[in-house]
């Protein structure tokens, strides 16, 4: 089975859905999805096995978190027609092609992966001694090489999982003959923006600004937000680079009032509710126009399904010629 021409080169990534999304996953990932969409033949999917390796034990709102996630990848503008949106469980040819490389890669490998202690640490009270947790980065890899991708849009903490394919990939062809190309990262220019508490924005950590918040949410998160800690009264000058909030003035404010804003606290010309209410109206200039094109979805909630029902038709189409390469190369077929 011959596998579709591919005219422009090809990026993959995926996303796990915990439901809606917030300002760090706009920044992080879907900014850039965006802009990709127009120059590479671009395929995203709903990591929810990937989910599974961490939240296995509650599935109760999997679905309608699905949902609600790519209500927001179409909101902010992820088009159906330039991108392939699909479903990572719908494939089970990512299930097999997982089982194949497991066969190869060397425990060793998966152990030294560096997000693997990280989050046996950080992520307290649940069992993550699982096998699937420890092998995520092979189902990663799956993912990637099924699409056989040239490039994959990731941050710079992802950069491991990739160099991991890019191995995978290497050893994979060194027993079975040239079957997959080695993916290159393309690196995410991402802007730094904290959460409200100054720490990462996480759902996880009750720090979030969501894409979907209305006006009124956003300008009370935002008065509660922290500040530069050194700042105590109204009038000590502050350093705008340890301020969260200027960090989203940065992102979605226009020049000239990163400018004021910057000048203002630096010379306390300008107090810090008057930063925050200038950043919250901004904020919500910015959201309007997505929480618009969101409203249609949450209208008419199929549309969501039936857009990644048709992605996921397309996706099918390219795993099915991946794999039938992939048994006649390990003489499974």
């Amino acid at each position: 089975m011959l596998q579709p021409e591919i005219k422009r080169p090809r990026v993959l990534s995926g996303m796990r859905p915990t439901g809606k999304l917030h300002l760090g996953n706009l920044v992080g990932a879907l900014q850039n999805w965006i802009k990709l969409q127009d120059r590479y033949d671009s395929y995203h999917f709903v990591a929810d096995w990937h989910m599974l390796t961490t939240e296995y034990a509650n599935t109760s709102d999997l679905q309608s978190n699905i949902q609600e996630m790519v209500m927001d990848w179409l909101a902010v503008g992820l088009d159906p027609q330039k991108a392939t949106l699909f479903v990572q469980s719908r494939l089970p040819e990512h299930a097999e092609l997982h089982l194949l490389f497991s066969m190869v890669t060397p425990l060793g490998w998966l152990e030294r992966v560096p997000t693997y202690k990280e989050q046996l640490e950080n992520l307290q009270g649940r069992d993550l001694h699982t096998y699937g947790f420890l092998g995520y980065p092979v189902l990663q890899a799956a993912d990637i090489l099924m699409y056989k991708a040239g490039y994959v849009p990731v941050g710079e903490d992802q950069v491991p999982h990739v160099e991991l394919t890019r191995e995978i990939a290497r050893r994979f062809n060194q027993f079975y003959g040239e079957i997959f190309p080695e993916p290159q990262t393309l690196l995410t220019p991402s802007p730094r923006l904290r959460g409200t508490d100054g720490r990462k924005m996480s759902k996880s950590y009750g720090n979030a600004i969501y894409l979907s918040d209305p006006p009124e949410v956003v300008d009370k998160k935002v008065r509660g937000m922290m500040t530069d800690p050194a700042r105590k009264r109204r009038y000590d000058p502050g350093d705008p680079e340890k301020c969260p909030v200027f960090d989203h003035h940065k992102v979605f404010s226009p020049p000239d009032v990163v400018e004021q804003v910057d000048r203002g606290c630096r010379t306390a010309e300008m107090g810090c509710v008057e930063c925050k209410q200038l950043m919250a109206h901004y904020l919500n200039e910015y959201l309007a126009p997505i929480q618009e094109r969101r409203k249609v979805y949450e209208r008419e909630p199929q549309k969501v399904w039936n857009i990644l029902a048709e992605g996921t038709e397309k996706a099918r189409c390219v795993a099915r010629a991946t794999m039938a390469e992939v048994r006649t190369a390990t003489k499974l077929a």
